[in-house]
C-alpha cells in the first residue's frame, strides 16, 4: 500500500473509531435556560423541596483527585495508604469508580474532576507534581487511561463530569502560553473523538489566584473558553470558577455556558442568595443555570446553611470535604489518599442531606 493510501485509510479509521464512540455512548448533559437536563430529560423531573422547585438542578460533589498521581519522589511519599504504606494511583481511579454507583443511589448527579487535581491536602500547595499535561501540554497517556475509567462509568450510570483542565500551583508545569493552548487543544479533541457528551468544562478551578500563565486569568480566560466551545462546535457546555464568595468577571458571565460560584469563605448563609442574585443582575448575563462546584461549609442539620440557600435562590450546590490533620482516614474527598465511600459522618450527612432533597 503506498503512502497517499495509507493516509487515507488511516483518515477512514480516525473517523470511523469517532463514530463508533459517539454511538456508543449513554449519557447527554444539556441547558436549556437555567435548568440542566439529561439524556434530554429535565433533572429531578417534578420534584419540590420545602417549596422549592428542583427540577432542572444539579448536585455535585468535588472529587478532584479521581485520577492523582505525583511524580515528585520526595513528595510522593506523604501519601502513602495507611495500610499499604505506598501510594498507588491505579487502586486510587479503581476505588473512585467503584464507589460512584453509590453517589448516585444518593441523588448526586454530578461531580467534579480535575486533570491536575486540587491541593492533596486540603488547602495550600507545595511541591508535588499531579498534571495529565507535560511541559508542552502533550496528555499523559497514564493519566488519560485512569480518566477514560471514570468516564465510561459515569457515562455508564448517567452521570455528569465536570471536568476541570488546570488548578493554581501546578499550571507552571506547562512551559509556555503556547504550551497551555496545546493542552486545551489536546485534552477537548481527545473528549470529543471519544465521543463523550456528558461533560461539562471549567477551564481552571478559581481563575482569580493568579495563575503563572496570563490566559489563565480573568482577563482573558474567556479566551480559553470560547476556544472550547469553537473546538467540539459547541458540544461541550463550559465555564471556569472564582475564588469563593466571589462574583464572576462580566467576560466570564456572558462568555460562559454556565455560571460557577464557589461558597468557601462566606460566613453567612444569606451570602449564598446575593451572590447568585448578582450574577443574575449582571448586564453580562443571560438566563443559564448558577452552579455552586465547592463549599466546605456543611451544618445541614441547623435552620440556616449554604446548601439551603442555594437550593432556596435556585442554584445547584457542591460539596467539598477535605480531611484535617488530626482526622481519620474514613473523612474528606480531596484530601490523598482519599477513601471514596460514603465513610464518615459528615460524608454521610450530605449524602443522605441529597437523598432527603431529590427523593432518589
Amino acid at each position: 500500500m503506498n503512502v497517499k493510501k495509507c493516509l487515507v485509510f488511516s483518515i477512514l479509521m480516525f473517523v470511523l473509531a469517532v463514530c463508533q464512540g459517539q454511538n456508543s455512548r449513554n449519557s447527554e448533559v444539556s441547558i436549556k435556560g437555567e435548568q440542566f437536563f439529561v439524556n434530554h430529560s429535565i433533572t429531578y423531573k417534578d420534584r419540590y423541596w420545602n417549596g422549592n422547585k428542583i427540577e432542572g438542578l444539579l448536585f455535585n460533589s468535588r472529587m478532584v483527585q479521581g485520577v492523582f498521581d505525583d511524580s515528585n519522589p520526595e513528595t510522593r511519599k506523604g501519601f502513602v495508604y495507611p495500610d499499604t504504606k505506598t501510594w498507588d494511583a491505579e487502586r486510587n481511579t479503581r476505588e473512585f469508580v467503584a464507589a460512584m454507583p453509590s453517589w448516585k443511589a444518593h441523588g448526586l448527579l454530578a461531580f467534579t474532576l480535575n486533570l491536575q487535581g486540587g491541593s492533596p491536602i486540603g488547602y495550600g500547595n507545595k511541591d508535588w507534581m499531579n498534571s495529565a499535561f507535560d511541559a508542552k501540554g502533550n496528555l499523559k497517556p497514564d493519566y488519560i487511561n485512569r480518566l477514560e475509567r471514570i468516564l465510561d462509568k459515569a457515562d455508564e450510570l448517567n452521570m455528569v463530569v465536570i471536568l476541570g483542565y488546570f488548578y493554581f500551583g501546578q499550571d507552571e508545569v506547562l512551559e509556555n502560553e503556547t504550551a497551555v493552548i496545546n493542552a486545551v487543544d489536546n485534552i477537548t479533541n481527545w473528549i470529543v473523538s471519544k465521543g463523550y457528551k456528558n461533560i461539562l468544562i471549567e477551564i481552571n478551578n478559581e481563575c482569580d489566584i493568579k495563575y503563572d500563565h496570563a490566559i489563565l486569568n480573568p482577563e482573558r480566560v474567556d479566551e480559553l473558553i470560547k476556544r472550547v466551545q469553537k473546538l467540539s462546535n459547541h458540544s461541550l457546555l463550559v465555564s471556569t470558577s472564582f475564588k469563593g464568595n466571589k462574583l464572576p468577571t462580566d467576560n466570564v458571565i456572558a462568555s460562559s455556558d454556565f455560571v460557577l460560584l464557589h461558597g468557601n469563605g462566606i460566613k453567612d448563609p444569606e451570602r449564598i442568595k446575593i451572590l447568585v442574585d448578582e450574577v443574575r443582575q449582571s448586564e453580562a448575563y443571560t438566563p443559564k443555570p448558577i452552579v455552586y462546584n465547592e463549599d466546605d461549609h456543611y451544618d445541614f442539620d441547623k435552620d440556616s446553611y449554604n446548601l439551603k440557600y442555594a437550593v432556596e435562590s435556585y442554584a445547584s450546590w457542591g460539596y467539598f470535604d477535605f480531611r484535617r490533620k488530626d482526622e481519620p482516614f474514613e473523612e474528606g474527598f480531596q484530601t490523598v489518599p482519599v477513601n471514596w465511600e460514603i465513610s464518615s459522618k459528615r460524608k454521610k450527612a450530605f449524602f443522605e442531606k441529597i437523598k432527603e432533597i431529590t427523593a432518589y
